[in-house]
């Protein structure tokens, strides 16, 4: 569109698409034994079940998820590091890593999220923070860009430590961009990763922590956690028909079953449905153009995850006119999707064909125009 052309946008007609109710028993929340979860859709942003999800707790070491991504995320995945006695000063689960060691900051990254090892917690952080401090400002300002607004990072690998802490909410927030990034979801993932020393030259395998890998068929990742006074933590992630959701679970005595619970209860209650435009065209009249009006009609489709049972509106914004030219398939508006008045999804109206200037040449000019015209 020309730099002076001016759109004014106005809501036209709304619509309403209801999507047909798939008969289903209202399942009720299930009881869990953790004394904070969440159940979370990344797609939606929706919090399908919440019990004390907004109270700060201790996570173990479910803190190694933003330890790895961290890790992953630097771009130095592939730099070889030096273990030094000062990494391997750590108490705990432990990867065996030793002093003089040298292998990749990703193979620490996947063994450590394997074997839950503290040491190679402590040795991401000090490699890439250059102390357990800078590290934790490192954390910290990651988990403020992901939107953690109840959290505290101070240990990299979860141990127990004067203010660190977290919410079910943030650590399902920050479960969902982990698994946005391949490496660490193809690492999570695994029921095991081998990992290659450098020197000494060895090949170590390390089985998967995560027993929710086998228990549930579903089960995509995360990480598990337990000290004595966070007791049993554990963040998950699953998918089914392409709907992926995430579990979180503070002190749970039970939790393979409470996450086993929680899913099922979600994918059975919810369900991700693609939002497609009917097809309808929309003309809007044209200043300026060869024709009067312009066609214009929906392009793409959302997905959203809605409730078997919710009611979607669908309003039409359109501008009341548009100057020529104008070229097919620019954006002129959209269609606006809402449950219970609340945005789910949009989708862009674009124009279906160009938008011709009109001619406005006298006759007499035109009959010029035609007699220059080579023979």
């Amino acid at each position: 569109m020309g730099l002076f052309r001016k759109i004014f946008l106005a809501a036209a007609a709304a619509l309403t698409v209801l999507f047909a109710a798939v008969p289903a028993s209202a399942a009720e929340a299930p009881s869990v034994s953790a004394q904070a979860a969440v159940l979370y859709d990344p797609l939606s942003g929706a919090v399908l079940y919440e019990k004390n999800g907004g109270v700060v707790l201790p996570m173990a070491s479910t803190t190694k998820i933003m330890t790895a991504l961290l890790a992953f995320e630097s771009g130095r995945a592939g730099e070889v590091v030096e273990i030094t006695a000062e990494m391997v000063a750590v108490e705990g689960s432990s990867m065996g890593l030793a002093a003089g060691d040298r292998l990749t900051l990703g193979s620490i990254a996947r063994g450590m999220m394997m074997a839950s090892g503290n040491d190679g917690a402590n040795a991401i952080a000090l490699y890439l923070g250059g102390s357990a401090e800078g590290f934790a400002e490192m954390m910290n300002a990651r988990a403020a860009e992901i939107g953690m607004e109840n959290t505290r990072f101070v240990t990299p690998s979860g141990l127990d430590a004067e203010g660190h802490g977290t919410t079910a909410r943030d650590m399902a927030l920050l479960g969902a961009e982990a698994m946005r990034c391949a490496d660490f979801a193809d690492t999570v993932g695994a029921a095991s990763q081998t990992v290659e020393f450098l020197s000494p030259e060895k090949t170590v395998r390390y089985e998967n922590h995560n027993r929710l890998l086998q228990l549930y068929a579903d089960c995509t990742g995360i990480k598990t956690g337990f000290t004595k006074k966070a007791g049993r933590c554990l963040v998950s992630a699953a998918e089914r028909d392409g709907a992926q959701l995430i579990c979180v679970t503070l002190n749970a005595p039970d939790d393979w079953n409470d996450h086993i619970a929680l899913f099922e209860y979600g994918f059975a209650q919810f369900e991700t449905r693609a939002i497609v435009p009917d097809g309808a065209q929309y003309a809007v009249p044209v200043a300026g153009g060869a024709a009067e009006t312009i066609l214009c009609r929906a392009q793409g489709e959302a997905a959203v995850t809605l409730h078997r049972d919710a009611a979607v509106t669908a309003s039409v914004s359109l501008p009341r006119f548009v100057y020529a030219p104008l070229e097919a398939g620019e954006q002129l508006g959209s269609v606006t999707y809402r449950v219970n008045g609340s945005v789910v999804a949009q989708i862009p109206i674009v124009s279906a064909e160009a938008a011709v200037p009109a001619d406005t040449r006298s006759g007499f000019q035109k009959w010029l125009d035609r007699l220059r015209r080579p023979a």
